[in-house]
């Protein structure tokens, strides 16, 4: 499959109308802001631009959208490390406050809340200016904010840390993490969830590759250059990388693909009626017009729905990135070089998430994928004490697997479930608001569990009793049953049905078959 030069228009939009909607103005001062931030102006690009951008190094390689692939791989690669500071937990306390205070995970949320600011903030200057301009911007700002993490340390000043490595490293992570994303969507509006998961997997692949790295490097040069090092390599990866990615040029087509044509016919019908059991009818989603405004997808039921869905199946991955390395070595004893380990096959878990549940929602639907991710989180909080109180490592091990692939699969599933609902006109807006909400939630969740977990210890409680892990995984047992309970309320889309309509027919013939059996 080849990307057509550049002279025609794909007007279809993967059969999603493409022309603007008519604005509607809402009277809600607020929403009106948020739909003159978002306002669509996409980046303008002079003809000697579009013909420079169809090569290369120079002159030497021509231009392939799959090169992209590599390119915002390598960004989240370095994106993905913020996942990797459970590591740092103890080194950096017992550093700073020559004893384990607990203080250092709270920088981990800080930066997530950054990080959400800087993606509803910055979604707009991407389009503007392209994923280029964006990826330097946010490498450069990476960089800088290890810099002052490795001065805070040097310094031992705590607050330091939290304005490195919370702020400074939390904006950047914003802008850089939504750049390869956008990037990846224009380029392959045949593959939506393809798309999303490459644009999304690097980042569950870079904890894999830091966790293992930052122990034997502190080893070797001590805390404060481990920061400056990791930021000098941060910022070349993300460097090259940027100069590689680009959006297409206007009038951009994909020619050979097998993009939907909307059609008004009931898609469980189109399959019930069908003579043959074929899985390939659900290959490519027939997905249904949009025209919606901002303003209308904003306020809609689904979109409210959506976000509470999303909440509910990351908050126990959220959090565990954060104290992960902590339980491992409090609660079940081991080394801190075997709790690195676990957290790297979780980074893992973390990528092989993002990248499989994307492709295969663009097979059995993105609501199904949810349902299924939703359904892992709850069993696995349900078990978590019985886990900790038994020293059930193995068990303990095996479920996060599961919660971390899921967690992972929700950041790799979540921008084509926007763009099938709402339209590609509205998901850069919509993507950046709910990485806002959820990172706020994250910042919120994370210092619950904090004050919970500080005041379980001031009671005289150690860190070693399950019991100040067990109390937190309660409630947030009940974050996911209400995201599990949520999504059940989101209308399905045309996939989700055609799926339902496949396994129905799937029972169907084989119990046919039985009966016909002599």
């Amino acid at each position: 499959m080849q990307a057509k030069g550049m002279n025609t228009l794909d007007t279809t939009s993967n059969g999603i109308t493409s022309s603007n909607p008519e604005v509607i103005k809402s009277s809600n001062c607020i929403l009106r802001a948020i739909q003159n931030h978002y306002q669509i102006s996409p980046e303008i690009k002079s003809e000697a631009q579009i013909e420079q951008e169809k090569w290369l190094f120079g002159s030497c390689v021509r231009f392939n959208r799959w090169i992209c692939f590599p390119a915002a791989f390598m960004i989240q690669f370095c994106c993905g490390s913020l996942f990797a500071w459970s590591i740092f937990n103890k080194p950096i306390d017992t550093s700073i406050y020559e004893e384990n205070t607990y203080t250092a995970p709270i920088v981990f949320y800080v930066a997530i809340g950054f990080q959400g600011i800087s993606s509803v903030i910055s979604g707009p200057w991407i389009e503007r200016h392209g994923p280029r301009q964006a990826c330097l911007l946010g490498a450069f700002m990476f960089f800088v904010g290890h810099l002052v993490t490795a001065l805070g340390l040097y310094l031992k000043l705590m607050w330091l840390v939290f304005l490195g490595f919370g702020g400074v490293c939390g904006l950047g992570l914003g802008i850089s993490y939504l750049s390869p994303i956008s990037a990846l969507q224009k380029w392959f509006p045949d593959q939506r969830g393809l798309g999303a998961g490459f644009a999304t997997c690097g980042f569950g692949a870079g904890s894999i590759v830091i966790s293992k790295v930052q122990i034997p490097l502190m080893d070797a040069v001590g805390l404060p250059l481990t920061f400056v090092i990791l930021g000098l390599v941060y910022l070349t990866l993300m460097t090259t990388a940027a100069f590689i990615l680009r959006t297409p040029p206007p009038n951009y087509e994909v020619v050979g693909s097998s993009l939907p044509v909307t059609t008004t016919e009931s898609p469980s019908k189109s399959i019930t009626n069908s003579t043959e059991l074929r899985f390939e009818e659900i290959k490519h989603p027939v997905e249904e017009k949009r025209n919606m405004s901002l303003i209308e997808a904003l306020t809609s039921t689904d979109f409210k729905i959506m976000m509470v869905m999303f909440i509910g199946n990351i908050s126990y991955g959220l959090i565990l990135a954060s104290r992960l390395s902590n339980i491992i070595t409090d609660v079940f004893g081991k080394t801190p070089e075997e709790a690195a380990t676990v957290v790297s096959v979780n980074g893992a878990l973390n990528f092989v998430g993002r990248l499989s549940f994307s492709i295969i929602s663009d097979y059995v639907g993105r609501k199904n994928c949810f349902l299924v991710m939703l359904t892992c989180q709850v069993v696995s909080l349900g078990c978590f004490s019985t886990m900790t109180n038994t020293n059930a490592f193995w068990p303990f091990f095996i479920s996060m697997w599961f919660v971390t692939a899921t967690y992972g699969a929700s950041f790799g599933v979540i921008p084509a479930f926007l763009t099938d609902k709402f339209g590609p006109e509205n998901i850069g807006a919509l993507n950046g608001i709910l990485m806002f909400v959820c990172r706020a939630s994250g910042v919120i969740e994370g210092l619950t569990f904090t004050c919970i977990f500080n005041s379980l210890l001031d009671s005289g409680i150690p860190p070693t009793d399950p019991i100040v892990y067990n109390v937190n995984a309660w409630w947030l047992f009940g974050c996911a049953c209400v995201g599990w309970i949520a999504i059940s309320f989101i209308k399905p889309t045309n996939q989700d049905i055609k799926f339902y309509s496949f396994v129905k027919r799937f029972f169907y013939y084989r119990q046919t078959f039985k009966v016909s059996d002599p």
